[in-house]
């Protein structure tokens, strides 16, 4: 079963479509990043799913239901922003208060658990103003968890985070899928998503273009050899003779061969056109830089 279906889904305000026929497919307990530029509908796209905005048309599936289900919607928490809290009062207080809006029963027992997921038992009696950055996002997301829900949305929760907060992000989303919860998650981050997600998504302009696992983007993200010469230009000329895909990148002064060894590469180099190289890595494809070139396909 999957925990998010989307088939067709748009969103108007006024003349602007700001979804725009997106078909979305989250497989349950997955961690989906959402990727896109600012404006592409990453927000419309998750405020639809949580009820916050009406679609204009399309239908949301939720474990194989209606979103508008009442029972589905128990299974959600959210997000999107940041926390609605009240500055002045503990963070435990704050948790209370959420509880009991939620109707939670066994609320103390309810916020220790989530507060403990969290790595935040330690500074329950903290005014919620006096916590960082990174705080305050660990206690957006034990509000979401309140009432263990089975699918989790979550809007930019690692920006601005630290290193050491990252780390802890990273964990507790991995752990959680690993709990069989289902984790849509969207950031510019892209570094630090790669590091977690099981599935993507890429938006532009309001349209789904690209779906895909992350064995998937791995097969899409081969290994290159990126090398560093005195003369680049008869370097990248050389190699074109010899090796099926070669490219240069001028801002880093390099030239890239692709399905190589670093050894064959520096050696063939070096025999048929008397080029020593200065300067030799192995590097593979990341997301940030295989995103950047579907942005560019689509423009």
């Amino acid at each position: 079963m999957n925990g998010i279906e989307i088939r067709n889904l748009t969103k108007n305000f006024r003349e602007k479509r700001a979804v725009d026929g997106l078909d979305m497919t989250v497989p349950q307990g997955a961690i989906y990043g959402f990727i896109g530029e600012n404006g592409s509908g990453k927000s419309t796209t998750e405020k639809c799913i949580c009820g916050l905005l009406v679609p204009s048309g399309g239908e949301i599936k939720l474990f194989g239901k209606s979103y508008k289900d009442p029972e589905v919607r128990k299974k959600i928490g959210v997000l999107i922003e940041a926390p609605g809290c009240f500055p002045n009062l503990s963070v435990w207080s704050n948790m209370k208060l959420q509880a009991a809006n939620l109707g939670i029963k066994n609320e103390d027992e309810e916020i220790r658990r989530v507060l403990r997921l969290v790595r935040m038992e330690g500074s329950a009696s903290n005014k919620f103003k006096n916590c960082s950055l990174g705080m305050r996002q660990r206690i957006g997301i034990a509000f979401a968890l309140l009432g263990r829900p089975e699918l989790l949305v979550l809007d930019e929760p690692i920006n601005g985070l630290d290193a050491d907060g990252m780390r802890i992000m990273r964990e507790i989303l991995t752990e959680l899928s690993h709990s069989g919860v289902t984790v849509l998650i969207s950031s510019h981050i892209l570094g630090e998503l790669e590091k977690i997600a099981t599935h993507y998504g890429i938006i532009r302009g309001g349209k789904m273009i690209k779906e895909m696992t992350a064995e998937e983007l791995s097969a899409d993200c081969p290994t290159y050899v990126a090398l560093k010469a005195g003369e680049t230009q008869r370097a990248e000329a050389a190699l074109r003779e010899k090796f099926a895909r070669v490219q240069s990148d001028g801002e880093r002064g390099e030239v890239r061969v692709y399905g190589a060894d670093a050894s064959a590469v520096t050696t063939y180099l070096y025999r048929s056109a008397g080029i020593a190289v200065s300067e030799v890595t192995t590097r593979k494809i990341s997301l940030e830089e295989y995103y950047a070139d579907c942005m560019k396909e689509g423009r």
